[in-house]
């Protein structure tokens, strides 16, 4: 019930912040080549791009399968970063089979998913920008009608910059929002458990601790709002994508997360705001390979009108939880000013 009483007055005060605004606090950043006619590319001749910069290797992908030496049997339908490690590492960060950052579902909250991983199952163009940088563009989806990019670039310390934009070209959205959901499949990481900063539901008038959250099993108390969250979508009953409607009973207060896989952090950083939800699964990519996963509700959308949101995903060797967050610091400054 307190759980409940909580989302009331966040859903409540987001109609009244998008009336005070007079714009929306989900506007595009206008950098992807889908906002921005002065962005100059070429299409990619092949299914993937590999990106190196400082210690680290990335290779971002279409939805198209690819069978190379460094992703082998990397299956259709899994796009964005099909591989993900640092210099001094032999093995993949992902699960070489599916991918991170990968765009996964569209949906409205309702139970009538005509496909229920839409970004999966129609072509996506891979653009190559520059050396250090690569898009993903969709061209309206048949069943939603979103037209999508996403926009890979690699930075000087290995960091991935992933900054996503898109358009809705037709009202199917029967709830009135847009919602979308972003999977990262862990290789088999020792600990499938994340940490971030937050509170308890129950107890919001304490002080924010750090917390270290496993579900108990897929779509079980699977998603974590923010704590200054303006919003709260409406879910159907029997809404079929479990890992989106299922809240835990925490909310972050710090926008990012991590988790730990050997000798390694993996770190996704959001901006304040644009009210991302952090969600998890324990097994979500194989019975030893959770999902460190992410999503996001566009509330009060207009046809035609481009909305977007940048994350940063740090990889780097781990030493101690105080010398990530002095990283993170570094990197939540750097998003507030973009």
């Amino acid at each position: 019930m307190r759980l409940m009483k909580y989302f009331f007055y966040v859903f409540i005060l987001t109609g009244f912040v998008t009336m005070m605004s007079g714009t929306h606090l989900y506007r595009a950043p206008g950098v992807t080549s889908l906002t921005n006619s002065q962005v100059k590319y070429k299409v990619a001749d092949q299914h993937y791009v590999v990106l190196k910069r400082g210690p680290n290797t990335a290779i971002v992908v279409d939805n198209a399968a690819v069978d190379i030496k460094e992703l082998p049997g990397h299956r259709a339908g899994y796009n964005g970063l099909a591989l993900l490690k640092h210099r001094d590492q032999s093995d993949n960060l992902f699960v070489p089979s599916l991918a991170g950052l990968n765009f996964e579902h569209i949906h409205d909250g309702t139970p009538t998913l005509k496909e229920k991983f839409e970004p999966r199952k129609f072509p996506m163009q891979l653009r190559i920008i520059s050396d250090d940088t690569v898009e993903l563009y969709q061209a309206p989806t048949p069943n939603w009608k979103l037209e999508s990019c996403g926009r890979y670039q690699i930075l000087e310390d290995g960091t991935i910059e992933y900054t996503f934009e898109c358009i809705p070209h037709a009202d199917r959205f029967k709830n009135g929002y847009i919602g979308l959901f972003w999977a990262s499949y862990i290789q088999a990481p020792e600990d499938r458990r994340i940490n971030f900063y937050g509170k308890s539901i129950a107890n919001l008038a304490k002080r924010e601790t750090l917390i270290t959250a496993r579900t108990p099993s897929h779509g079980v108390n699977s998603t974590h709002p923010p704590l200054n969250v303006l919003f709260y979508p409406n879910f159907a009953p029997d809404f079929p994508l479990t890992l989106v409607n299922h809240p835990s009973d925490y909310v972050y207060s710090q926008p990012w997360y991590y988790g730990i896989r050997g000798k390694y952090s993996y770190t996704q950083i959001f901006r304040d705001r644009d009210h991302i939800w952090f969600a998890q699964s324990p097994t979500g990519g194989g019975r030893l390979n959770p999902a460190w996963d992410f999503q996001w509700f566009i509330p009060n959308y207009e046809v035609g009108k481009a909305y977007g949101f940048i994350i940063r995903a740090h990889y780097a060797p781990w030493t101690d939880h105080e010398s990530l967050q002095k990283s993170v610091r570094k990197h939540l400054s750097a998003l507030a000013q973009e």
